[in-house]
């Protein structure tokens, strides 16, 4: 998100002395994306962020893939996906591509006994159950249900729950991850028309610095490997940062859906996008006021795009017996439409109180052995009345 924020103490120039109480320096990285032509932040560590003391052993966290060319219509029960201690271990990749990794996640502990990063990947994480603190060397966001985490790929983080009971939706972007350009100015500001605004966006905004030596594990995932590192220092032992390159959390519940007389395509719920896929926000809204519209969407081709959607809550028009945590996904090439009744069901509503969260890719979405363990069998032959 193209916008200015700091934390902390940090000089006057950039790339300048800036000395501690004691007279020795303090010392400045630059975190940027593409190259030294993206978003960047530059920070200021009581130590030197390189001192490895050992690199472990790495070991393969690639997903096993089923069915690599799908042109099968599938639902999956998401709160099939088991719950595991660790927040890592309980991560588990249902659909992929070269673009993107879709995963559910139901992590019991916080994450406390080592830190994470992804090297490879943007990350957005969507609270589904549980709230708690998301903790980055660039400061720290309380989250709750409704929330997305958007997670800038290099960024050390990790996770701090208030309880057992958690549920994430969590999207992997190899491309980095923007609010939508048709919403922004060309300085950046988002325009009127937007479905939110900065003031949605919550940065971090308590800075844990901590000036610790030691053994410090940090997991980082690299072209589908995990690699572990020891570091001599806390990787939170960060005085003051500014940039445009840092995490922060915006509610799906800030997001204010737009309407018209008659039914408009999914792009108006659109809430980030990125070079292989957007994301979509559906929310309690008014429906469609023509006299004689008909709220529930048309059948539709997706000849471009594999539609997948995660439902979260409320009654979702468009579908029968769906369940909170479900996930559909509607490939490319093939139409696909309201379930039987809910066409003729949705005239003369008024509104709808549904909220779920669609990610539209580009290119086609391979389906793991872990998404067909939780598979409902016959989906596909569901429009049949």
């Amino acid at each position: 998100m193209p916008r200015y924020h700091k934390l902390g103490k940090i000089p006057h120039k950039r790339h300048t002395t800036f000395r501690k109480e004691d007279g020795s320096l303090y010392h400045e990285q630059l975190f940027g994306t593409i190259g030294f032509d993206g978003m960047s932040s530059l920070m200021y560590h009581l130590h030197p962020p390189t001192m490895v003391k050992e690199v472990n052993d790495s070991y393969s966290v690639a997903p096993e893939v089923a069915v690599e060319k799908n042109m099968k219509s599938l639902s999956l029960n998401g709160f099939q996906v088991p719950a595991k201690d660790d927040y890592l271990d309980s991560r588990v990749c249902v659909l992929m591509n070269n673009d993107c990794q879709i995963s559910l996640a139901a992590p019991k502990k916080s994450l406390t006994e080592y830190f994470y990063k992804n090297a490879d990947s943007d990350e957005v994480i969507f609270i589904h159950r549980g709230t708690g603190k998301l903790r980055t060397l660039l400061g720290n966001i309380s989250f709750s249900y409704g929330d997305y985490l958007v997670i800038p790929r290099g960024m050390t983080y990790q996770l701090q729950f208030d309880d057992e009971d958690n549920r994430l939706f969590i999207v992997e972007s190899k491309s980095p991850i923007y609010t939508p350009k048709r919403y922004r100015n060309w300085f950046g500001q988002l325009l009127e028309h937007s479905p939110f605004c900065e003031r949605d966006m919550r940065p971090p905004e308590e800075l844990e610095t901590h000036d610790e030596m030691g053994d410090f594990i940090v997991k980082v995932k690299k072209e589908d490997y995990m690699h572990v590192y020891t570091y001599a220092s806390h990787p939170f032992d960060i005085i003051g940062w500014d940039g445009y390159n840092f995490p922060y959390a915006f509610s799906i519940h800030d997001f204010e859906p737009i309407t018209g007389r008659v039914h408009l395509p999914p792009p108006i719920h659109q809430t980030f996008e990125c070079a292989g896929f957007v994301i979509c926000s559906f929310v309690p809204r008014l429906y469609d006021y023509h006299p004689e519209a008909i709220p529930a969407p048309y059948n539709h081709s997706n000849i471009d795009s594999d539609e997948v959607l995660y439902y979260v809550d409320g009654d979702f028009m468009s579908r029968n017996n769906i369940q909170k945590g479900q996930i559909t996904l509607h490939p490319a090439g093939i139409p696909h439409g309201p379930h039987p009744g809910a066409y003729e069901r949705s005239i003369g509503k008024k509104d709808t109180q549904e909220l779920a969260v669609m990610v539209d890719t580009f290119a086609p979405l391979k389906v793991t052995k872990a998404a067909l363990e939780i598979n409902i069998d016959d989906y596909y032959q569901s429009w049949i009345h």
